[in-house]
């Protein structure tokens, strides 16, 4: 028998969540049967998109439900093994975490090689967040040289990796960040060709349009609010906007005005697309081939927040919603 932690959705949160809202349990484990693994979560990942899975609401996944485990990525190493495809010290991928240790019968895993790039990279660059960047600027933004990109969220876990892709297409990259920490990173780290600050910003229009005087080719929305708003007033005509989120406005508890100038859109020939990131899981090989060297070589930079422990998997997610990250948001587990 082995004894494990995990997180629970205690409540359904109401606006910002709360350590409130989540349980932390202690549950044993049996001994793998016949075909089943023990597996020892090493890093959790906690991301944006689990706060509307809180909300009790039909959508392209189903919610959480109150007094289960949460479920997130996470990257785990096989302790004891009774399955023949999974040997005892290999490395998976899976959506079991917020959790420390669970059963598996091998379903829904995927083995990874931490001697190709670090085993938590396969939770940020070379994950999930990756491919959402990878996809929505390739496919719906299309990027070609000497374009002007515009990124909000920029050092967030996907629009850093945005931002990196954009400069390896070519071109003009503006960030938007909330600190002054922030803004240097982008800066001197991955090489923005400009960060504005929206929080010290009093007029975010006019300090976007400083830096981009010939308009936006193609903005990424992670932001939602006043950086839609701006990036509609400055987009060039057949912009391009993929969607990745709106983490403005996942905690408002009343609807939130769309942006005065929608009707843009029509004359500029803007086009404004939403995806999700499993639409493209076929296409796994293609991003592998491009973000495996990227990141080999340098090319793309994988910064981390990571905090210890599963007790502060819920202060890591609140964290999220006041921007205490820089690139991706990660608990470590063992």
């Amino acid at each position: 028998m082995t004894q494990s932690q995990e997180v629970r959705l205690q409540q359904r949160p109401v606006g910002l969540p709360t350590e409130g809202d989540f349980e932390i349990a202690t549950v044993t484990l049996p001994e793998p049967n016949e075909g089943e693994m023990l597996i020892r979560n090493l890093y959790m990942s906690v991301d944006p998109y689990m706060r509307g899975r809180m909300v009790d609401r039909k959508s392209y996944i189903p919610p959480f439900a109150i007094g289960e485990v949460l479920q997130g990525g996470a990257v785990g190493e096989v302790i004891a093994s009774n399955n023949g495809k999974f040997n005892v010290g290999e490395h998976v991928l899976s959506m079991n975490g917020w959790r420390e240790q669970y059963i598996s019968d091998g379903q829904h895993l995927n083995q990874i090689d931490p001697t190709l790039a670090p085993a938590q990279s396969f939770l940020s660059a070379m994950g999930m967040t990756g491919q959402t960047g990878y996809f929505g600027l390739l496919d719906i933004g299309d990027p070609q040289p000497g374009e002007t990109v515009f990124v909000s969220g920029a050092a967030g876990a996907v629009g850093s990796i945005v931002c990196q892709i954009a400069k390896l297409k070519g071109c003009k990259v503006i960030g938007s960040a909330g600190s002054a920490e922030k803004i240097a990173w982008l800066k001197d780290e991955i090489g923005v060709d400009a960060a504005v600050n929206y929080k010290e910003s009093e007029n975010l229009h006019s300090q976007v349009k400083a830096e981009a005087p010939d308009g936006i080719d193609i903005y990424f929305e992670n932001v939602g609010g006043e950086h839609l708003e701006v990036a509609l007033s400055l987009m060039n005509n057949f912009g391009r906007i993929p969607v990745c989120g709106m983490i403005s406005q996942y905690n408002d508890t009343t609807a939130t005005p769309g942006p005065s100038n929608m009707a843009m859109i029509i004359g500029k020939r803007i086009k404004m697309q939403g995806f999700i990131v499993s639409d493209f899981m076929n296409r796994l090989p293609e991003f592998y081939n491009d973000m495996g060297p990227w990141v080999a070589e340098g090319k793309i930079k994988s910064q981390e927040t990571i905090l210890d422990g599963i007790d502060n998997a819920p202060t890591a997610f609140i964290g999220l919603f006041k921007g205490e990250n820089i690139g991706k948001m990660l608990v470590k587990l063992a």
